[in-house]
């Protein structure tokens, strides 16, 4: 199947599935559960369960970032994304990127790569009907290791200057949480905690399922994946990650 220029995208037949979250979120673990589950994620897929190639899906993030106005300090204007029209260039980029997703025959098909996140506005507005797993992790987690989306001068988007390594993807955390919070939550949404899927898998797995439409398959944790934070010597808080961790229930440092 090949996406047409411009084209609006339902998949009311057969519903795809993504997950939306930042680099760092834990997201390999659904990716992992989803694929031993039956559901086709795309080939080739890299150790994390990210679809590969990635470089049209990171163009694709550039060309939507084009539509994105930073307004100084760490705030943004997305209010361009939510209206007018959608770039054929984005759509086609989309189109090469998903290309053996939309191939396959499966009959349950996803795809996972953390650039989705960058994206999203733009995703929801061509895929209404997917359904939308957003994996949340504490941040303070999140930016412990170095991730692509680090330095979002490279997707073109502008944030303040910093020569600080845990700033810089401390304001790439908080932009993608921002930029998913601002745009209008589409009609099959989920919302999962790491920590949860790791310390309570089978209630967390019973809400996915329910959400997905079948049982899936549970694959092996790791509880010392969670809070490590906590054995961390570098600075990983920022009094700026406080409404988001406040609205995820994660504890805030007094």
């Amino acid at each position: 199947m090949r996406i047409g220029r411009g084209a609006k995208l339902s998949m009311k037949q057969r519903p795809l599935i993504t997950i939306i979250g930042r680099g760092h979120s834990g997201t390999r673990a659904i990716s992992h559960t989803l694929s031993a589950s039956g559901v086709f994620m795309g080939e080739p897929l890299n150790e994390s369960g990210d679809l590969l190639p990635p470089e049209a899906m990171y163009e694709a993030c550039r060309v939507l970032s084009r539509k994105v106005r930073w307004t100084g300090g760490l705030t943004w204007d997305f209010s361009e994304l939510m209206s007018g029209p959608i770039p054929g260039e984005f759509t086609d980029l989309i189109s090469d990127y998903l290309k053996t997703v939309h191939s396959s025959t499966a009959l349950c098909r996803g795809w996972k790569i953390p650039e989705t996140t960058l994206a999203y506005p733009w995703m929801v507005r061509m895929f209404p009907d997917i359904k939308y797993i957003f994996w949340v992790r504490n941040p303070r987690d999140c930016i412990i290791g170095k991730h692509v989306t680090d330095d979002l001068n490279v997707f073109g988007i502008e944030y303040p200057p910093t020569e600080d390594d845990r700033l810089r993807r401390a304001i790439s955390w908080k932009y993608q949480y921002d930029l998913v919070r601002a745009t209008p939550q589409p009609r099959n949404w989920i919302e999962v905690r790491f920590e949860d899927f790791v310390l309570q898998q089978d209630e967390t797995l019973g809400r996915l399922s329910k959400f997905i439409g079948y049982a899936l398959a549970k694959i092996p944790v790791r509880p010392e994946s969670v809070a490590r934070w906590q054995s961390d010597p570098g600075i990983n808080y920022f009094d700026f990650f406080e409404p988001a961790m406040r609205d995820q229930g994660y504890e805030i440092p007094t």
